[in-house]
Parts: C-alpha cells; structure tokens; sequence
C-alpha cells in the first residue's frame, strides 16, 4: 500500500515512537488520527501538525474511547487503512518482593493496558478497514502494526508482568493476521529493543553505556525515527504479513 493519501490511526501518539511515526507519516503524505491518554500533549501535536492530523484523547482499553475516536477520524477523513498501536506501560516488579506477592492489580493493569488495549484497537480499526475499497491489485485493504518488546522475548528479572503483555502481542500477530485475510487486511508486529523514549526516563549514564555495551551493532540505543521508518517500509512492502520483527541492533537482554 502506498503512503500518500492514506489515513492512519495512531495509538499513544503523544510521544515517543507515536510521535515519530505521526511526523514520519505527515511527512510521506498520510493524514493521521493522533489518540493517546494525555489530551494536553496530544492536542499540541495535532496543532503542529496542522490539517494532516486530528485528534482524540482516551484509553485504549476502553471501547467507548476507542469507538468515538474513530468515529471522529471517520467525520474528518472518512476512513482508516494504516493501524499503528504505540500505546503501552511499563512497570517493574518482582513476583515475591521484600512487600510479599507483586501486587495482583499491578500486573493486571500493565496486562490490560499493552495487551487487552491493543486487542481492543486492533478489532474497532479492523473493523472499518474491512469496508474499504481495494488499494492495491491484490485486495489490499488495511494495515495494522502492533507495538510488542525484545522484553518478550528476554524478559528480565522484575519484567513479568510486563513480559507477559509484550510477549501476548507476539502470540497474537499470527492468529489475527489469519482471522483478517480474507478482509484484505496486513498484521505485523515490531518488537524494539532499548529505545530513547520517555518510558525509560532519562536513564543515567552507567546505564546507558552498559545498554550500549551488549548491542551488536550499531552500539547505541534506538531512535524513534528508526522506528517510524520501518513502519513505514511495513506499510508498503505488501508480502509483509503475520510477522514480528525485531528492532534492537541485536541485543540480547540479560537476566538483569
């Protein structure tokens, strides 16, 4: 599917790898429905990006939020065909600490936030895409990039939770991707590894460089734009499908 003239929903768009796909997108010709929980942030963002961009302020979790954000990218641009899903939490906890158990509403609110949320986008933006017309030959109608994590994969020691919800996005890239074929519409999921984004806080310099230290090549941590870029490459490499891929210059995380 080509970029220009296409219309994107963007979850957690009001930073980090959100916002770089947003400004990424705006700048090969997409207009974006921009939705995150911070309606201050993501308000400025629409503003910067000026007509290419509208704007909603909800949680992804929840179906009433979701539903009148798409029903207002519907009102400004008519349709969906590119789904980005940026939004998640983080959260450390060991799952017996020095308190006692990791507390049970901890590990369901990351769970609901990164894995039921993005599940919840996913169905609702499916679900228009599926009344689109073809844009490509082969009946291409739609594109959904999930957001999943290396922790996934390497999950660290205090990850479970965590972990648990990135590596429940992988599982499901296969099956979603089978249950939409038939509607024309792409799954794929990137799974980055340690990125410059304000989840990880401005991380103190032992830590980075000890980051720095076990990626392969190149030894640095991702940029966001980098991000941006393959969501794009997605987006219009049509053979593209039920896959996830890892973004992380071949870091392999440590138990700790």
């Amino acid at each position: 599917m080509e970029l220009p003239g296409r219309i994107a929903f963007i979850s957690g768009a009001a930073s980090g790898l959100g916002m770089a796909t947003a400004r990424h997108f705006v700048e090969q010709g997409v207009r974006v429905m921009l939705f995150d929980l911070n309606a201050e942030r993501v308000a400025s963002l629409a503003a910067e990006l000026g007509d290419m961009a509208g704007w909603s302020a909800g949680d992804v979790a929840s179906e009433q939020d979701v539903v009148a954000a798409l029903g207002k990218a519907g009102e400004l641009f008519g349709t969906i065909h590119i789904n980005v899903n940026c939004a998640g939490v983080g959260g450390a906890g060991r799952t017996v600490g020095r308190d006692g158990p990791l507390p049970l509403d901890r590990f369901s609110n990351i769970v609901r936030v990164n894995l039921i949320g993005t599940f919840n986008v996913v169905r609702l933006c499916a679900e228009i895409m599926q009344h689109n017309e073809p844009q490509t030959e082969a009946g291409e109608r739609g594109v959904i990039i999930n957001v999943a994590s290396i922790a996934g994969y390497d999950g660290q020691t205090g990850q479970a939770a965590y972990a648990a919800s990135k590596g429940g996005i992988i599982a499901m890239t296969l099956p979603v991707a089978r249950d939409l074929s038939k509607q024309g519409i792409r799954v794929m999921t990137i799974a980055p590894g340690i990125f410059e984004t304000p989840m990880l806080g401005q991380l103190p310099d032992d830590i980075r460089q000890g980051l720095e230290a076990i990626t392969l090549f190149p030894k640095a941590l991702g940029k966001p734009a980098q991000f941006a870029q393959l969501a794009a490459h997605i987006v219009t490499c049509e053979y593209l499908n039920a896959e996830v891929i890892r973004l992380d210059a071949g870091i392999r995380m440590p138990a700790l």
